[in-house]
């Protein structure tokens, strides 16, 4: 630092801590999976080491420290709030099939590329702050919704030992320094967090963002749910596919049932406008429902994950999460 600790002011301390702001958010999110949360324990994390900042002696980097504070926050968090309730049903004249499931993190919410690569958006996976030599899993798969669901299973320490390790690439003893805790038990609980993710793991990657591969599958799924084409929507899912609602703990699994609850949806003759939008680093959709008055109102986000040439998954979020993504509540129908 060019400056002591007693030199430092209000707008030095937000100088030195300002290129951190962004990367610490993003690790604040993916230890809570809610965008408002990770917020407010971001603000609890500056206001913390603001106040400690004298005692800060320089015995590591500043950043790491900053990491110290936010990890342990998050993990405050975790253990003293209580979760987002799950939500009833409530699609107006569409009754829902019986689920095949009922998620556990109804609390989970999308994360706007905007918040991954700046102001201007258009993340295009390159890493929010420097990796160490140990991270083993890549940007884009970090902030994926299917990673950060499965980090909110984790036990709460081993969720913590995992991104720091795995993800941020932080060696074991910077690790056990900023959990209070000895290398062994941190070994310990990332070989845990390890089993327990590594079935979770998709088996066919996505094809990369923004490339004609991604493109043409996002184009084609527009087209169909815009114009009610089950048939089109069918051959663009994979076997497996899967959708989830958070906060309505509603899920369903396998191309058959999935089939199923679009049909149901359509058939009460709802329709839809879509307007593009990323989140996560994968594509999503403003959906926006049309109306007689020639006004399409938003009831939603939806956030797709591609599989090689196939969609394998569609969260929906309610239209609460728009705003973040600088959409509108309601377009002119198409």
């Amino acid at each position: 630092m060019n400056r002591t600790v007693k030199e430092a002011t209000a707008e030095a301390f937000q100088e030195l801590t300002e290129p951190y702001r962004r990367e610490l958010q993003v690790h604040c999110y993916r230890m809570l999976g809610s965008v408002q949360d990770a917020e407010d324990a971001l603000q609890d994390t500056l206001l913390a080491a603001w106040q400690g900042f004298a005692g800060f002696e320089g015995r590591s980097s500043l950043r790491t420290w900053l990491y110290r504070i936010a990890t342990n926050r998050c993990l405050n968090a975790r253990r003293s709030a209580g979760r987002r309730r799950a939500k009833e049903w409530d699609v107006p004249n569409v009754v829902p099939p019986e689920p095949t499931g009922r998620g556990e993190v109804v609390w989970l919410e999308p994360l706007p590329d905007a918040m991954l690569d700046g102001p201007a958006g258009g993340w295009s996976g390159g890493p929010l702050g420097p990796l160490g030599p140990e991270a083993r899993y890549e940007q884009a798969e970090a902030v994926s919704l299917a990673f950060v669901t499965a980090l909110q299973l984790l036990p709460p320490r081993q969720l913590a030992v995992l991104i720091l390790r795995d993800v941020l690439g932080f060696h074991a003893a910077e690790v056990a320094g900023m959990l209070d805790s000895s290398v062994e038990s941190v070994k310990s609980a990332l070989k845990r967090a390890r089993a327990t993710l590594e079935y979770r793991r998709p088996s066919a990657p996505p094809p990369t963002a923004g490339s004609p591969a991604e493109e043409a599958i996002v184009a084609a799924f527009a087209r169909a749910w815009e114009s009610a084409d089950i048939d089109a929507i069918v051959t663009l899912l994979t076997d497996d596919a899967f959708v989830s609602m958070p906060p309505m703990p509603f899920e369903y699994a396998g191309r058959a049932v999935v089939t199923h609850f679009f049909a149901g949806i359509f058939r009460s003759g709802r329709r839809f406008d879509l307007v593009p939008t990323r989140a996560n680093g994968q594509p999503a959709f403003g959906a926006y429902l049309r109306s007689p008055d020639g006004v399409s109102h938003g009831v939603g986000l939806y956030v797709l994950t591609l599989a090689d040439d196939r969609i394998r998954a569609l969260i929906r979020f309610e239209n609460s999460v728009l705003p973040r993504f600088g959409l509108p509540r309601s377009i002119p129908s198409r």
